[in-house]
């Protein structure tokens, strides 16, 4: 892409800030451009927050009904996944999918809990409640 090809159309989704394009000047070298995005890229970004919290409220709906624990709405209300929570505290993913369970959930020490906490950025205490 161009420097003067680079879309300026507009995207809500970046809140009014701009981002770095590279693209390529006259000089044939990469240039850093200011962009203040395009409708493309809104739309799919408004689409994965629409699957996200879709994602957010079917977990909530399962932890009411006693199938999952809170732990597995937070992640995705906070816009994460197994793998990057996974990531974010340590853990390996097969033992947070373990831990979406509600009786091992339950047992969890507020040492692994507090871990969790940290990587949402809330409290053992909001931790525990899907609201």
């Amino acid at each position: 892409m161009l420097d003067n090809e680079v879309p300026q159309e507009g995207n809500s989704t970046l809140g009014g800030h701009r981002k770095a394009i590279y693209a390529r000047g006259e000089d044939g070298k990469l240039h850093i451009v200011p962009s203040a995005g395009w409708e493309v890229e809104e739309i799919v970004t408004l689409q994965a927050v629409d699957d996200l919290n879709r994602l957010a409220e079917d977990a909530r709906q399962r932890v009411a009904t006693g199938q999952t624990s809170p732990l597995e709405y937070h992640m995705h209300r906070v816009r994460m996944d197994v793998p990057l929570l996974s990531q974010v505290t340590g853990l390996w993913q097969w033992r947070i999918r373990r831990h979406f369970r509600p009786d091992i959930f339950q047992g969890l020490s507020d040492g692994l809990l507090q871990r969790y906490g940290d990587a949402m950025g809330m409290s053992v205490e909001q931790l525990k409640k899907a609201e």
